[in-house]
Parts: C-alpha cells; sequence; structure tokens
C-alpha cells in the first residue's frame, strides 16, 4: 500500500479507538476558535497531499514534494500577520491553507490543486509548476529551492527599515511588517542559508533593522541522508544577532506559542530570530521516493506514529474543544472537498504551445510616476566643481560616475550596494563621492558575500525599490550565479508575472588589464548569462555609451521589471588614447541627462563595404585596426552590438545593408561566446560571406602574456586582410 493509505488509515483507526500518542498538556495563549482553524489547515493540507498522490497515480497530475508531517507550520501562520511576506520551504502546504483562511476570496483547496494539475488556470504559476506561492497571500513562489530563497529574504527585511527612511513609489511592506523564511534542516547546511544567516546576524550585530524570522523545519533527515541529532541547536542556538526559539512543531499550542513569541520579538525589536520546530517527514522525500529503501521500518513508523494530525486531535480532544467525531467530521470535510475540486481540475486547461510558456519569461510593464529629471539647482549643488569638468573629453570610469549620481538623485529608490562601493568609491573609482552625495542608506558596503549582495537586491526589489547591485570582478558572479538563474530570472515567469525582482546588476569584467589579477580579474567568458531567459546583458566600449545605456538599463528595471546585467569592460574604464600617445581619442564629453540608447539599438561608425561586428574592448581595437586596414585601402564597417542578450538581430542586420563581408571580432572565448550566435545569426538569416576571430578557450595569465589569449589590433587587421581578400 502507499504509505500516505497507510497514514490515512491509522489516523482514523486511532482516532475512533482514542488510540492517541502522548505528549504534554495544551498551554499557552492559543484560542479555541484559532486551535479549530489550524487543524483544519492541517487536515487541508494532508488531504491535498494525499489527493495530489493520487492524480499523479492517474496521470492526472504532476505531484512532486508533500508537506505531509509539516503541519505544524499551521501554527505558524497563525502567529504571523498575513500581509507579513513570507519565503516558503517547499514542504510548507499547511502555511499556505492556513494563511488562505485568514485572506478573504482565496480557496486553498482550488488554487493548490489546479497547481498540482498544472493547469493554465493555476493562480500562481499558471501552470508552469508546481509551486506554493499566492499574490494575494504576499507568498512569492518556490520550487524545489534548497537554500536560494534566504538571501532574498534577507534583503526584503532590510527593505522595512530602509522604506521608512526612503519610500519607493512601489512600495509593499508596512513599517511594522516582518519577513518570514522557512527552509529544511538539511538545507540549512547549504552554503546559502549559511551565508544568508551570516549576513542577518553581521547586519544585526551593527544594530541594523533586520525584521526576519528564519524558521527551520527540521524533521532529521535530507532525502536519505540522516541529520545529527542536536545539530541545528548546537549551530545556530548561540549566534551573535540572532535569536533562538525552539518549538515542538507536533504539539499546535507550543508552536503557536513560541512562533508567536519569536515573531513578537523580530516585530519589536526589528532583530532577526530562528525558531527551531522539531518535526517529522511523512511518506519520504517525494512522490516517487521510496523510503523503506534506505531507512529501517522502525523509523518511519516512528515517525508515522507521531503524526502531527494525530498529535493535534489529542490536544483538541484532551481539552474539550472537539470531541474524536468532530475531529473525525473535518477530516472527512477536508477528503471529500479535495476530491470534489480535484475531480473538476483534471479537466480544466493547460498550457500547450512555446507562447503560453514563455508568456511570463518578460514580466509586465508597469505604471511609474512621470520624471522630469532632478532640478538643475540639485544638480548644480549636487556636483558641485565636476560640473566644470562636463564639457570636456573624459574616460568612461567617470562618466559613469555622473551617470549613477544623475540617476540617483532622479530617482530616490535605486539603491546601491556592493563590496567596497561607499567609502572607497569601488575598486575602480566608479562609485567615487556617491556616499557623499547620497549617504549610507543608498550607498551600502556589504560583507564579502556575493551571495548576500544579489540576494539583499532580489529582496528590495521586492520592496518596491530599484537596486544596482555591484559584483566586484566578473569571475566573482560564479560564487552567486544561481541567484540570478534560479532566482530573480524566474521569479516573473513562476509567479505569471505578479512577481519580479527588476534590478541593474553591475559587474565589472572582461579582459585587457595590464598586471593585475589574472584569471579572477580578468575573466572573459560571459556564456553563463548568455542563456538565461528573460535577462538583459549591456556591455558599453565607450564613455558617452555607458552613460546612455546605463539609463535605458535603469528605465528597463524601473518601467518594464526587468533583471538588467551590465557588463563595465575594466580594461576601458581609464582609456584615454585611441592611435596614440595623449591624442585623447578614446574619452568623451558627458551627455546630457535627456540622452539614452534603447535597447537593441546597435552603433555603427563608418561606411565601408567591410563590416567588423564587435562590442565592449572589441569596438576599442577594431577602431584601431581599422586605422591600419584604411592605410591598405580596406574601408570599415564598425558595429558596436551594445546589448549582448537577447541578441539585436534586428539592429544588425540593419546595420549590415550596403555590407559584402563581415568579420566577427569577439573578446570572449570561442566555445560559449557572443560569436557562436552571430555566427548562426548569419548563417541562418544572411548570405555575406563571414568569418569570425575569438579568444582562445584558456583562462587569463598575469604578465606580459595579459592579452596574449584574447584577439588584438594586429590579430584583427590580419583577420580583416585574410577575410577581404578571399575569393567565395
Amino acid at each position: 500500500m502507499d504509505r500516505a493509505d497507510i497514514v490515512d488509515t491509522a489516523f482514523r483507526q486511532k482516532v475512533l479507538s482514542n488510540d492517541l500518542p502522548q505528549g504534554a498538556a495544551s498551554s499557552g495563549p492559543l484560542s479555541d476558535h484559532e486551535a479549530v482553524s489550524i487543524f483544519r489547515a492541517q487536515c487541508l493540507s494532508r488531504n491535498l497531499d494525499r489527493r495530489s498522490r493520487k492524480m499523479q497515480a492517474a496521470g492526472q497530475g504532476y505531484y512532486t514534494i508533500g508537506s505531509s508531517g509539516h503541519e505544524g507550520m499551521a501554527a505558524v501562520a497563525s502567529a504571523l500577520r498575513p500581509d507579513d511576506m513570507a519565503f516558503l520551504h517547499y514542504r510548507d502546504g499547511a502555511f499556505q491553507t492556513r494563511r488562505s483562511a485568514q485572506v478573504p476570496g482565496v480557496s486553498a483547496t482550488r488554487d493548490m490543486l489546479l497547481s498540482f494539475a498544472t493547469s493554465s488556470e493555476d493562480p500562481i504559476s499558471g501552470g508552469r509548476h508546481k509551486v506554493l506561492g499566492s499574490k494575494a497571500l504576499n507568498i512569492p513562489p518556490q520550487t524545489s529551492t534548497i537554500a536560494s530563497h534566504l538571501p532574498k529574504a534577507v534583503g526584503a527585511a532590510y527593505s522595512i527599515g530602509l522604506c521608512r527612511r526612503h519610500a519607493p513609489e512601489h512600495r509593499v511592506l508596512e513599517d511594522d511588517s516582518i519577513v518570514m523564511c522557512s527552509f529544511g534542516d538539511a538545507s540549512s547546511n547549504h552554503s546559502t542559508a549559511q551565508g544568508a544567516i551570516n549576513t542577518a546576524c553581521w547586519t544585526s550585530y551593527q544594530s541594523v533593522p533586520l525584521p526576519l524570522l528564519f524558521v527551520c523545519e527540521d524533521n532529521g533527515i535530507g532525502i536519505s541522508t540522516r541529520t545529527p541529532r542536536g545539530w541545528i541547536g548546537a549551530n545556530f542556538s548561540a549566534k551573535p544577532g540572532l535569536k533562538y526559539f525552539h518549538a515542538n512543531g507536533l504539539d499546535i499550542y507550543d508552536t503557536y506559542r513560541v512562533a508567536a513569541e519569536a515573531a513578537d520579538y523580530v516585530r519589536r525589536h526589528k532583530k532577526p530570530a530562528f525558531l527551531h520546530l522539531s518535526l517529522v517527514r511523512l511518506y519520504g522525500h517525494a512522490g516517487s521516493d521510496m523510503q523503506q529503501t534506505y531507512l529501517s521500518k522502525d523509523v518511519f513508523e516512528g515517525w508515522e506514529d507521531d503524526d502531527p494530525l494525530l498529535h493535534s486531535a489529542r490536544l483538541l480532544i484532551e481539552k474539550g474543544v472537539l470531541s474524536g467525531a468532530e475531529v473525525m467530521a473535518i477530516y472527512d470535510e477536508a477528503e471529500a472537498q479535495c476530491a470534489r475540486v480535484a475531480k473538476d481540475v483534471v479537466t480544466r486547461p493547460r498550457l500547450q504551445t512555446a507562447s503560453d510558456v514563455m508568456a511570463s519569461v518578460i514580466p509586465p510593464k508597469r505604471e511609474c510616476a512621470p520624471s522630469n529629471g532632478p532640478a538643475q539647482s540639485a544638480r548644480e549643488a549636487m556636483f558641485g566643481s565636476d560640473a566644470k569638468q562636463m564639457s570636456t573629453p573624459q574616460p568612461m570610469s567617470r562618466l559613469l560616475n555622473w551617470a549613477l549620481s544623475d540617476l540617483m538623485l532622479e530617482h530616490g529608490e535605486i539603491v546601491m550596494m556592493g563590496e567596497d562601493v561607499g567609502r572607497k568609491g569601488g575598486v575602480y573609482g566608479v562609485s567615487q563621492k556617491l556616499i557623499d552625495r547620497f549617504g549610507p542608506d543608498r550607498m551600502i558596503d556589504t560583507l564579502l558575500d556575493e551571495q548576500s549582495i544579489l540576494g539583499l537586491a532580489i529582496g528590495m526589489a521586492h520592496n518596491g525599490f530599484i537596486p544596482m547591485p555591484e559584483i566586484q570582478f566578473l569571475a566573482y558572479l560564479h560564487n552567486a550565479e544561481d541567484q540570478l538563474r534560479g532566482e530573480a530570472a524566474t521569479l516573473s515567469f513562476f509567479s505569471n508575472g505578479q512577481f519580479t525582482n527588476p534590478m541593474v546588476l553591475r559587474i565589472a569584467g572582461l579582459g585587457y588589464q595590464k598586471g593585475f589579477g589574472g584569471h579572477f580579474h580578468n575573466d572573459n567568458s560571459l556564456a553563463v548569462l548568455r542563456d538565461i531567459p528573460g535577462i538583459i546583458i549591456a556591455c558599453p566600449s565607450r564613455g558617452d555609451d555607458a552613460a546612455k545605456m546605463l539609463r535605458e538599463s535603469v528605465r528597463l528595471a524601473r518601467e518594464e521589471q526587468r533583471v538588467v546585467v551590465f557588463v563595465e569592460p575594466i580594461a576601458l574604464y581609464p582609456m584615454r588614447d585611441l592611435l596614440e600617445d595623449k591624442d585623447a581619442g578614446w574619452m568623451t564629453q558627458y551627455p546630457s541627462p535627456d540622452q539614452s540608447i534603447a535597447l537593441g539599438e546597435v552603433g555603427v561608425e563608418g561606411e565601408g563595404p567591410l563590416a567588423i561586428l564587435t562590442y565592449g574592448n572589441g569596438r576599442y581595437l577594431s577602431t584601431q585596426a581599422a586605422h591600419d586596414l584604411r592605410a591598405d585601402g580596406i574601408e570599415t564597417r564598425i558595429i558596436d552590438m551594445r546589448w549582448l542578450a537577447p541578441l539585436p538581430a534586428e539592429g544588425i542586420l540593419s546595420a549590415l545593408k550596403g555590407v559584402q563581408k563581415v568579420l566577427i571580432v569577439d573578446e570572449c572565448r570561442q566555445t560559449g561566446s557572443q560569436s557562436e550566435a552571430l555566427m548562426a545569426l548569419l548563417a541562418e538569416r544572411s548570405d555575406l560571406p563571414h568569418a569570425r576571430i575569438a579568444a582562445e578557450d584558456s583562462f587569463i595569465a598575469t604578465g606580459p602574456a595579459y592579452a596574449a589569449t584574447m584577439p588584438s589590433r594586429q590579430s584583427i587587421s590580419e583577420a580583416a586582410r585574410r577575410l577581404w581578400e578571399r575569393l567565395e
């Protein structure tokens, strides 16, 4: 028999025979009415699990991970306010069923069964995944996450205090809200969880407001690996800045009392707390998991004897709140309701086409208050002596600094965060003076943890801010890339566009730095970003373009709720000269604040029949090569992609009109680089002869060979001559 049926039969028999597990008597502030409401949510969650397993067995549903054994989370939901944002563990069906009953007009039964059936009418994901989540319940969707939602919970909690000082236009959370984030005992060992909890402690230790409740649902096992007895308490009970609470998650009275105390502590003190719940796991890890293959029978039968519904029944019967018959009536009512609704939801439509599935990859646009730009007097006061230099050519780093200043002055919801972005002004000085202009609230010097930097940004975006996180070097992104791939990029997709986390992520990257750091400070691969659906990648090559593209990136985040990755070529930050020493050929004046470059708009320089299609450092080197080619009578047309994703195909093809041949110059590695996509574009949509020059599939060295593996002025010239002279 299915263990779910065994547990169901045992529950019925034991309630009817009053053969209930032993335990402490009910105590605490939980009212009779609330206790019954919690029990109803527990019964509904349990029967939703059972019904979804039956749907899957019949080929009508796509059940993954259930919540049985974790029904104590219904009591946690009762201890919180329904407008407290909740980032849920994948076993928190009982939390959602209880919160659904607290918010008028929400049907947990229908909503969750529609999700199990992957119906396109599923109100949270539109049939894209079995997820917990609800816009009405302030529960952003989570799939089978390990711990990737913890960093953004820290960010959302941090945003509450910041809102009191700098309220954004699209604010969501109230001043006295708290954020709840739940996860399993096994998940707590993940580096993402450890980093997020450490960040919370680090923040709290400095008395920075952080109203965050961590809830660890400890069932003693992670799939098949047992958690050492006492490990969670030993690991988290004595961390600085983090208040520890423990409750018996099988006892709704104890859970409610301790959860209410923990929530009250967080709400009053604006400090994080760690609520440790002792629970059991029923039925195995997931629907397909056969726990009897790796657990002895006495282990999982022991968990079944400690069924939390049996404990709730005992407590309610002993206290005289319900009789055994009334307990069974509630349980049977939940089962009948699930069966009735399931019969209908399996007939509801499902997604059919690629366009249906992809409809929510890109978030919807939103209404924003019109901006007329900052007053001239405010700009003059902010820029001071810098204003006098704006009419003279400057390098990219200076123009980016001024563009950031203008944008932050115009949009009060922009907040920057990252390692050394504040007092130091960034490793390369791009954010110098910004902390003096806008203060530490909007220029946040973070601890050294890329996952926490991106999580802070994602969480703050949940509460209406426009974050501009900085990753100090492109190679460092790999420490946290799942925060983009698994969280930022998927949120709109899995919520059918209801939840978004707009941001502009600035990354100093690419190669050609002389004598600094080798690979970890010169990383010429963007492959990890290029295949993430919905993300925009911008890469300017000159200072004026950088300022104008940054303005468009902020507009895309603010108005279109997009996730934009703004890659700033490190080697071009200080670049002044182009062809000769002190010729100032790569510096430009600061473009006026009303100028921008639209997404997909490519840059074109020259009208020659030989096109060089490139970006970033490639444009700089190709411009040098074009000078050399002109001496040989070869006229070029340099096309700067600017926007690397989505690929600006139409802009590129339009810029190629009248061209005879195309050379692609890509400073990234041959494998996984933009050049692969460009070669495919030209092969599929153009008859033009074309070739490419890209970097070797190698890491970058330090010392004299710093640029040896990448295209150069000379190698570009030689490749262009070969292509131009080649007979087709």
